[in-house]
């Protein structure tokens, strides 16, 4: 007879088994809302199409630059222009592209740099 904590344990390791396993694992918000071509990565081409989006957005008053306001915390700059703003997701874009594939997958979205990438892209 299996008791409850012998239950709770198989549960726990069963979730995590799947929770790694990619084939079981769904992807996360954030790479449904980036991968445009449902690939499973996101390429640099689709974070810089994101971040233009999001650099619209975020441009309220329509002059072409981002400032302290408008950045809402992102970056730690006075202003930047889109040029400056798809620079910034290059680099972090290449940071967080451990591999060095040219692509992130969910295990380099979920890391520190990715991290630092997707504040820029949401």
């Amino acid at each position: 007879m299996m008791t409850r904590r012998m239950a709770i344990l198989n549960f726990l390791a069963i979730s995590s088994i799947l929770a790694t396993w990619p084939a079981f694992a769904a992807p996360s918000r954030a790479m449904r809302l980036l991968d445009s071509d449902n690939d499973g990565t996101v390429d640099l081409d689709e974070a810089k199409k994101s971040a233009s989006t999001v650099f619209d957005k975020l441009d309220r008053d329509r002059d072409g630059t981002l400032d302290r306001r408008e950045l809402k915390g992102r970056l730690s700059a006075a202003e930047f222009n889109a040029a400056e703003y798809l620079k910034a997701v290059e680099n972090r874009f290449k940071a967080a592209d451990r591999d060095n594939d040219g692509t992130l997958d969910e295990k380099e979205l979920r890391s520190r740099t990715g991290q630092a990438l997707l504040r820029l892209l949401q």
